[in-house]
């Protein structure tokens, strides 16, 4: 099936609300697990480790998709860095930088410059960004270096994944499945380099009489495969950009739950003026993207009417 030459209305909204909810709701499990057990790398291999029905492995496939498994790892790895030092607001404000490096990426990859008004809806989100994280600055060096190179990894990972769906044919389980295969030597590679092994099962054998904990890492793992889906099903119904505005409108409702829910982080006056301009950027955005689709089908719609006239 050919999501990107003609996506189905209600497939696309679908794919942007399901990818918004989950993604939202993985930070917050992720936070919750690493406050109790912090051996992030032994986790993640673990997690992929658990995907194993999918048709034929491919080898050149497996080629193509490579960079894309690649910058993924990297992602989730200097994203669960952060975590540690870096409290969920300020984690979420520094993630919305992503649209602006996506949008630059795009022009500099011959995807074609936006129109003025998407360019200037995603420079009043990240200029929200900004005030947002100026009212609330809690600097720690090495969290917020993790974040910033998460965003950096995350940027080129969307990319691509938009490449390999549209050019390739490729569908999100696809795309999944030989990501989860691929991770498999990064991760160990992780572990090792980390010093995670062999101390981390010892660990986890221990907190696994805790049924909390159990609950909490058994929904971390299953909200990671339905994270996984949607992010690669919105990217190919919908776009790159797309899914990474989802994710910053997600994260004003992430914010306000991560002032509420876990505290630690008081409240400015610039971190409400922020959001605002923030969720006004993602309003535009969506706008705008929207008069896009409409002028676009326009002169399909007039080539049709002339063929038939013929």
């Amino acid at each position: 099936m050919d999501y990107q030459s003609d996506p189905i209305p209600y497939l696309s909204l679908f794919a942007a609300l399901s990818y918004g909810v989950a993604s939202m709701a993985m930070v917050f499990i992720n936070k919750a697990v690493l406050m109790q057990y912090a051996q992030s790398m032994t986790l993640l291999t673990f997690r992929v480790m658990g995907y194993t029905k999918a048709r034929g492995f491919n080898m050149e496939t497996a080629k193509k998709l490579l960079l894309v498994s690649l910058f993924y790892n990297a992602n989730v790895a200097f994203a669960l860095a952060s975590l540690k030092g870096v409290n969920i607001p300020m984690y979420i404000a520094i993630k919305r930088l992503t649209p602006l490096a996506v949008l630059v990426a795009g022009f500099f990859t011959g995807k074609g410059r936006p129109t003025t008004q998407v360019t200037m809806s995603v420079l009043l989100i990240a200029a929200g960004v900004l005030i947002a994280a100026l009212g609330d600055f809690s600097f720690d060096l090495f969290g917020y270096t993790m974040a910033f190179t998460s965003v950096f990894f995350q940027t080129m990972y969307l990319v691509l994944v938009e490449k390999s769906g549209a050019e390739d044919g490729l569908s999100s389980i696809e795309i999944m499945f030989y990501n989860s295969v691929l991770s498999l030597p990064f991760l160990l590679f992780l572990i090792i380099a980390t010093g995670e092994f062999p101390n981390s099962l010892s660990i986890l054998f221990t907190k696994s009489a805790s049924l909390s904990f159990l609950v909490i890492l058994l929904l971390s793992l299953v909200m990671s495969i339905v994270l996984n889906y949607t992010m690669f099903l919105c990217t190919i119904v919908n776009s790159a950009l797309t899914t990474t505005i989802v994710g910053v409108l997600k994260g004003v409702g992430s914010t306000t739950l991560g002032f509420v829910l876990l505290g630690g982080v008081q409240v400015h006056a610039l971190n409400v003026t922020g959001l605002v301009i923030n969720t006004a950027g993602g309003v535009w955005y969506s706008l705008a993207k929207y008069q896009q689709k409409k002028r676009n089908k326009l002169p399909k719609l007039m080539t049709d009417v002339d063929g038939h006239k013929k």
